[in-house]
Formats: C-alpha cells, sequence, structure tokens
C-alpha cells in the first residue's frame, strides 16, 4: 500500500457478520477494554517520554516507538472486531514495532520515525490543538455512522458497502471491498 502518510490504515473487512454479533460484541470486547486501558496508560508514559526524548536529542528511542505503534495497532485491531470489520477474536497479545506482523484483517502500517528538529518538536505539541478540536468535530458524523451501520449488520447479517468504504475513509485508511 503507497500514501503519502507516515502511517496508514487497511481494513479487510468480511462479507457477512453474525446477525447476532452487534448484540454481544460490546460484551465480548469488555476483557479487551479493561486491558487496552492499563495499555493506554503506558503509552501515555511512553509518548510524554518520547516528547522530551525527541525535545533533547531530535531521535525517538526504539522501544518507545515500538510500544506506541504497538498499542494502536492493538487498538485497531480490538475497534475492527467491535464494529464487525473482523471476525477473529483480537486476543490480549499486542504487537509490538512498526512492521505490522499482516496476521489480522486490519493492518497498521507505520514509517519510523526520521531525524526531527527539537524547536519544531516543541511547536507541534502546541499546534496539535486545533488540529484535536477539528477532530472532534468531525466524530460526530462517524459516530453517526457507525450507529446506522450497526443496525445494518444486525438487520442484513452485513455492513453495507458504502458504510464500510465511509468508515474506513474516516479511520484515514482503505478497504478491500
Amino acid at each position: 500500500m503507497q500514501s503519502m502518510y507516515p502511517s496508514n490504515v487497511e481494513i479487510d473487512p468480511p462479507d457477512r457478520v453474525a446477525r447476532w454479533r452487534p448484540l454481544v460484541n460490546w460484551i465480548l470486547i469488555i476483557p479487551l477494554e479493561i486491558w487496552m486501558y492499563f495499555l493506554a496508560l503506558g503509552q501515555f508514559v511512553a509518548v510524554t517520554v518520547a516528547w522530551f526524548a525527541l525535545m533533547f536529542t531530535g531521535k525517538m528511542p526504539e522501544n518507545l516507538g515500538n510500544y506506541i505503534i504497538g498499542v494502536m495497532r492493538y487498538g485497531l485491531r480490538v475497534a475492527a472486531y467491535l464494529f464487525g470489520w473482523a471476525n477473529k477474536y483480537p486476543g490480549f497479545r499486542v504487537y509490538a514495532g512498526y512492521v505490522d506482523p499482516g496476521n489480522y484483517e486490519s493492518i497498521l502500517y507505520c514509517a519510523r520515525p526520521l531525524q526531527r528538529r527539537r524547536l519544531t518538536v516543541f511547536f507541534r505539541g502546541i499546534m496539535v490543538f486545533p488540529h484535536l478540536i477539528v477532530l472532534m468535530v468531525l466524530m460526530i458524523p462517524l459516530e453517526v455512522a457507525l450507529f446506522i451501520a450497526w443496525f445494518a449488520v444486525l438487520i442484513l447479517g452485513r455492513c453495507p458497502k458504502v458504510f464500510r468504504i465511509f468508515l474506513s475513509m474516516s479511520c484515514g485508511g482503505t478497504t478491500a471491498c
């Protein structure tokens, strides 16, 4: 997959989804969400330490980057299972590293970080706030589409192609529809 962005998502959703899954998936992922909570706490610490490392050295430590990407990948897998984009239960294993092992229906591509100028790292921490506000506003149509797609899967046993395309593009990836 080629992209001009350093990270990308590719999702290969199943054609059919069991109609019972939308009713119980939220129960099935409760243990995964508890595990994700602890992983996210560690990710917050890793991101904070990585930001300071970038500020002082201009380079992100390899292990921190591997962990951060691994948690992002795991979160994508849990979300893919929850929304019926994957039939395979993700389990509790976290695959750290920039290279996705490719053993799941959702794949996170991510390039290794480059050498950064320390001054730009500092200002990116400030410039991210307007971007986050825009993302919060854009989440509203995504949440509505997810809600409608949930009912479509419940009734039809599949997510209509228009929703699969919209939802995957909203997440910054592509689907192999």
